[in-house]
């Protein structure tokens, strides 16, 4: 092989083909290394920051080790560096959410009618989706697909719009001829309902009735509703029998929807049924990184790791993560930081969420037992009761958020991963033979812990 670029490309081919890890993994992980070249028996690569380097180091090095020895022919030992970078920005202060939320509507104005990237090249695919997304591939590419109708199901912002947008996006650009018609259930039955009341549907049947693939969003919308369940009965019927494509989404399998009549249940399962679960970490991060270019906006390891840790369960909100954090970024005029981010994450989290306890309460509520001031624990202060309250508090900031420990650095004055885990493993000893140190710490988890699930004041 002529350079070791060339080495790297046949290892990325080599991990694809036999399938080592998952597709997401590698381009969140080993796509985002920079081969460097040969170093005598070392093999050495750059990444962009420390956190990346952890994870590759930690992940995915023995795995990395064996494709190069199979591929370069003889043995290698990985090395990893970061690419020195400018020394951070200090993290600016934080604006208050309102003004946040102030410029997140000028952002979102500016991506109203974005509905043209719900395409599948922007769909990132995990194991929660893979299936559903192969079958609205084969859908909008196979002009005689066997899958009709084909039915989405899921919990709500899990990317069930996205897809079977993209599939009329995808139809539409191969044959700008064909009538797509997408449709949300609640706009269906709201067009139904405005013919009705000028007691004329004919316009309402040829819309839907001539449609070459129609794709209604939300279907659930029509349980209880008899006179759309008729009219959505005889649609689907004249449409399947003509081999016309019929794609469906809800929050339910067919089975569930039990408010829906039978014998439409039924003919949702004349296809293929499809369901798309909860991301895993690896696809919130990808999500999340991907949600960020395409705003342009760099989001570093640590924070977006932060993000994909607490938002677990639906993907609108991660977009909405960083779509603040934009905002965010445009008012304080400073890279997003982990602070930004509990910020957002506090204002996205539902009423039925815990909000994430932050450092700055933690810090707070150990400084007011110590009876000193949080900026003495984040000081270089070296007195025995500043020292022992900045270590009960890395530890307390380590068991209530699990954040990683070179964040909890940074969060204390900058001090270095090594500090924190000194810290942490001193408190974590002294516990364990002071009943007294014991009975306070707890004391603390729990305090932080109860006044965090009050409601706030107005």
């Amino acid at each position: 092989m002529n350079s070791f670029d060339e080495v790297f490309e046949q290892v990325k081919l080599y991990i694809t083909s036999h399938e080592l890890i998952s597709d997401i993994a590698r381009s969140t992980w080993i796509d985002t290394m920079s081969p460097v070249g040969l170093d005598g028996q070392d093999a050495v690569f750059q990444v962009d920051t420390g956190f990346q380097q952890g994870i590759i180091q930690n992940n995915y090095r023995s795995m990395l080790e064996n494709v190069l020895e199979e591929v370069m022919g003889f043995p290698v030992n990985l090395v990893v560096n970061v690419i020195p970078e400018d020394p951070p920005e200090e993290d600016a202060h934080v604006p208050d959410l309102t003004e946040i939320d102030l410029k997140n509507e000028e952002l979102q104005k500016t991506f109203e009618f974005a509905e043209y990237d719900y395409t599948f090249d922007t769909f990132i695919v995990g194991r929660s989706n893979e299936f559903a997304y192969a079958a609205c591939k084969a859908v909008a590419t196979d002009a005689e697909s066997t899958y009709n109708p084909l039915f989405i199901y899921g919990p709500s912002g899990l990317g069930k719009t996205h897809l079977v947008t993209a599939i009329k996006h995808e139809i539409m650009a191969h044959d700008p001829s064909k009538n797509v018609i997408y449709v949300t259930g609640e706009a269906f039955g709201n067009e139904l309902i405005l013919a009705i009341d000028k007691k004329d549907t004919s316009v309402f049947h040829n819309k839907y009735r001539n449609a070459d693939v129609l794709i209604v969003d939300d279907i659930q919308f029509f349980s209880g509703k008899e006179r759309m369940q008729e009219e959505f009965f005889h649609t689907f019927n004249k449409l399947h029998s003509e081999g016309k494509q019929i794609v469906i989404t809800s929050d339910k399998p067919p089975r569930d929807l039990q408010t829906l009549e039978e014998r439409i249940r039924n003919r949702f399962e004349w296809g293929l049924i499809a369901d798309i679960s909860v991301p895993d970490f690896e696809t919130r991060y990808a999500i999340i990184r991907r949600k960020a270019e395409l705003l342009d906006l760099k989001i570093p390891d640590e924070v977006t790791e932060f993000i994909a840790t607490r938002l677990k369960t639906n993907i609108r909100q991660l977009e909405g993560a960083v779509k603040k954090l934009k905002a965010l970024k445009m008012l304080a005029n400073s890279s997003p930081t982990i602070s930004m981010a509990q910020s957002v994450i506090r204002d996205i989290l539902t009423d039925d969420q815990p909000i994430p306890i932050t450092v700055e309460k933690v810090i707070a509520e150990v400084a007011n037992v110590y009876g000193i001031t949080p900026d003495d624990i984040r000081s270089s202060k070296r007195t025995a009761q500043i020292s022992t309250a900045r270590k009960v508090a890395a530890y307390v900031v380590r068991e209530v958020t699990g954040m990683p420990l070179a964040v909890i650095g940074t969060e204390f004055g900058g001090r270095d991963h090594s500090t924190i885990v000194y810290a942490i493993n001193n408190v974590s000893a002294a516990i364990k033979k002071d009943e007294n140190m014991k009975n306070l710490v707890e004391d603390i988890i729990k305090d932080i812990r109860d006044k965090n699930l009050q409601p706030a004041s107005t």
